[in-house]
């Protein structure tokens, strides 16, 4: 899908696609305060992801109706991003890696986005689960290469389950603790220092 080296915003580098962002503490901009965004495309044109831990209470039986068994819990929408919050992109988690099937678009490993308007009974068997997302991140080329260079965000390896956790108030801080040293130290940095 991507070829390594190829150039993005301007410069030569790899594809992050597949990767997480995982909010610095320096980064005050609301719609990703402490976030912790899976990036589903990045290319030439730019980068597309979802925020993994913005639950909403809008269940995803209420919105897509079938769907809704397939949903991990919690089985609500999330807010993916800022971006077209009227659109949704569906991840799903198969049950092997290297399986086919229509309607599933990879990402890295068992994890890609499903097509909504193919019939949820044809995945059952082969989809471990889904997260709906409403709405998603987007930026221009060489955009969010800037925002990491500028220490808005660490750029962190995803584990196939991160996307589907059953608390996803708690995957900032355990993304960070998992990566050990002084990056398990920042999990600790409390939401406003000011009040500290």
């Amino acid at each position: 899908m991507h070829s390594e080296g190829q150039a993005i915003g301007g410069r030569s580098m790899e594809s992050m696609t597949g990767q997480l962002l995982v909010a610095t503490p320096t980064l005050k901009d609301p719609n990703f305060d402490r976030t912790v965004v899976l990036l589903v495309a990045h290319e030439a044109g730019g980068a597309l992801g979802v925020v993994l831990n913005r639950a909403t209470e809008v269940p995803v039986s209420d919105v897509l109706g079938e769907w809704g068994e397939l949903a991990g819990e919690p089985s609500v929408l999330f807010e993916g991003g800022p971006v077209q919050p009227e659109s949704a992109i569906c991840l799903a988690r198969m049950r092997t890696p290297a399986q086919r099937v229509k309607g599933f678009n990879r990402i890295s490993g068992a994890v890609g986005t499903v097509d909504l308007s193919v019939d949820p009974d044809r995945l059952r068997a082969s989809v471990l689960g889904i997260r709906v997302f409403a709405g998603y991140s987007g930026w221009e080329p060489g955009q969010v290469e800037h925002e990491i260079s500028a220490g808005s965000w660490f750029v962190l390896d995803a584990l196939p389950g991160d996307p589907f956790i059953d608390r996803p108030d708690d995957l900032w801080q355990m993304v960070l603790r998992r990566q050990g040293g002084i990056m398990a130290a920042v999990a600790h940095f409390p939401p406003d220092v000011a009040l500290n």
